[in-house]
């Protein structure tokens, strides 16, 4: 096993995902099987309880792990499906050893910092790398380690102790360090300034971790000047000093880090058995990041939502919206509106805001409301629904914007006026959404209906089951403690709002979908977890083809995307076409 530590400098949300994330690509584009750790310092123990304003959105695995964005970063470069152990906290990692102590497997002994928590990390650091993360369930030969926090944090001392030892215990060939650091360009005078980088390598080098690479970011490109001045300063040769610069899209980044011979590199330090050169995969990489750049329709759709100050609170969403514009060949022009913003009570108080919020949701070509807890903008999210509802707006609803959606209609076409979710209102007289008592035992952590589940189609004719390739039954993540009130279905769909999904009990309804319109779907998972840059997400994809007028084209061909002659998709579905892909990856 190889292991690759990724730090980082001077400041937090550097990029040390996405960097991560990119090595791995690089290493799977070379033949090998590549898994990823990420650490977090902090004491919860996983990132079910946050608000997404403190670490962006929490991203949900196959097991049901609540767990950082960075593995969502992970999942979607590397196309593998990852657990819950693969996030590390702090809180896991005492939890783990006071549990221990109190079992008595440290009995007659003084438990402390060193030696028991960073063993444990340790220990924790080589089970993981070795659990299968690929279909063909084969042990991983490199494991990517990303440490959260920026070198310095007095909660990630333990973690840099833990690897300090761990180089020696996995030996120098085994074992490489890559530093991400910020090189700032003052506009007072246009200069790059190396200083932050220097500070940040020497405080690194002091706990003991010398750095193989040194990953600069930067808004611009990097000078050779200061590359020479990094090298000098830092006690590393100069190819040892990678620029990585802001780029149009993500998609750029193993492309950049390829230019400059990391994988030459990895060879050597490494003894890696792999080639000079990248396969095709990267080669694919490459094609899908020039097409991103070359094009120029554009697709609107507004996300109504109550975390739009931060974009990493809904990041999966923009993904899988991004992954299925580029499939269709449209550049996303994604609008966040703040669905209080749309609610009348914000006309009173500022009439500017509410009405430039309705002229963004009026000028979209589709709307999707997204998941979320708590009362605060869901009667914006409603009045959204019901606009894409009236006026005939490609809308999907995932998670929270499906049951709003079945609160929406049970009030305006069932003329249930008082109808509502017993989360909002739990004396409502017409609950259309109720909790799950299993689900509920008053902690709040790990105890929602989590994790991916069987999802059975109840029929043929349903826009989603062509989405999905015509499959029996799709299995997707889920993430909520409420659901649509069984009892209530019929009345909707004499209605026709038709329930055409459930689960393999018949109880819970996963899949809305209303008749008459051109897209009105609503899922109870949240299907952007599962979305990847090739693969994208088949109720995603159908919301941009809905958008762009080109759904009904699509479901008449057989759900092919058909690429023109000379188009520049084309070049992407040469070895295995997307259409397959989407439909089959994880699902049937």
């Amino acid at each position: 096993m190889k292991y690759i530590l990724v730090t980082g400098g001077v400041i937090s949300g550097i990029g040390k995902g996405i960097i991560a994330s990119s090595i791995g690509t690089i290493l799977k584009s070379c033949g090998l099987r590549v898994t990823a750790i990420k650490i977090d310092p902090y004491i919860n123990i996983d990132a079910g309880t946050f608000s997404p304003y403190e670490h962006g959105e929490v991203f949900v695995l196959n097991d049901g792990g609540e767990v950082d964005l960075d593995l969502g970063n992970y999942e979607r470069f590397l196309d593998i499906n990852l657990y819950k152990d693969n996030n590390i906290t702090t809180g896991k990692i005492y939890q783990h050893v006071i549990n221990k102590e109190r079992h008595g497997d440290y009995l007659g002994k003084t438990v402390q910092v060193v030696p028991h928590i960073t063993d444990a990390v340790q220990e924790w650091v080589m089970t993981q790398a070795k659990v299968p993360v690929d279909d063909d369930r084969e042990e991983p030969q490199i494991c990517v380690i990303e440490l959260g926090g920026t070198i310095g944090d007095i909660e990630g001392m333990p973690f840099i102790e833990a690897f300090r030892q761990f180089q020696f215990k996995a030996k120098r060939e085994n074992f490489c360090n890559i530093h991400v650091s910020l090189v700032p360009q003052p506009n007072a005078t246009g200069e790059q300034k190396t200083k932050p980088t220097q500070n940040s390598v020497r405080a690194l080098r002091g706990l003991g971790l010398s750095p193989d690479l040194i990953v600069c970011r930067s808004a611009k490109p990097i000078e050779m000047a200061v590359k020479e001045k990094i090298s000098m300063f830092c006690h590393v040769e100069p190819e040892q000093v990678i620029f990585i610069h802001d780029v149009s899209s993500t998609y750029r980044v193993p492309i950049l880090l390829e230019q400059q011979g990391i994988i030459k590199y990895f060879k050597e330090r490494l003894n890696l058995p792999i080639a000079d050169q990248p396969s095709d995969l990267l080669l694919r990489w490459k094609k899908m990041a020039d097409r991103y750049e070359r094009l120029l329709k554009v697709c609107s759709i507004a996300l109504v939502g109550k975390y739009t100050k931060l974009s990493d609170c809904y990041a999966s969403v923009f993904k899988a919206l991004e992954h299925s514009a580029l499939a269709i060949n449209h550049k996303l022009d994604l609008m966040y509106i703040d669905s209080t913003e749309l609610e009348p009570s914000t006309e009173a108080e500022n009439s500017v805001k509410y009405h430039q919020a309705w002229h963004k949701l009026c000028k979209a070509d589709g709307i999707l409301v997204p998941g979320g807890f708590g009362i605060r903008g869901t009667e914006g999210k409603i009045q959204a629904i019901s606009w894409a509802r009236t006026k005939k707006k490609p809308f999907l609803g995932v998670c929270l914007g499906m049951q709003l959606a079945v609160v929406e209609f049970a009030r305006n076409c069932l003329n249930w006026k008082d109808a509502n979710s017993t989360e909002f209102d739990p004396d409502t007289k017409n609950p259309v959404v109720i909790d799950m008592p299993e689900h509920n035992p008053g902690d709040m952590g790990g105890t929602m209906r989590l994790g991916r589940r069987r999802t059975v189609f109840k029929t043929q004719n349903s826009v989603l089951r062509k989405l999905y390739g015509d499959a029996m039954f799709v299995e997707e993540r889920h993430r909520h403690r409420y659901e649509v009130n069984p009892e209530l279905t019929q009345c909707f769909e004499e209605k026709g709002l038709k329930f055409v999904g459930h689960d393999t009990e018949g109880n819970r309804m996963e899949m809305i979908e209303l008749e008459d319109h051109p897209y009105f779907v609503g899922v109870q998972f949240h299907p952007e977890f599962s979305s990847r840059p090739m693969k994208p997400s088949p109720p995603y994809l159908g919301l941009l083809l809905a958008a762009t007028g080109t759904l009904n084209a699509y479901l008449q061909r057989g759900c092919k995307l058909s690429p023109r002659r000379n188009d520049s998709y084309s070049d992407l579905s040469d070895d295995s076409s997307l259409e397959k892909d989407c439909h089959t990856s994880g699902r049937s």
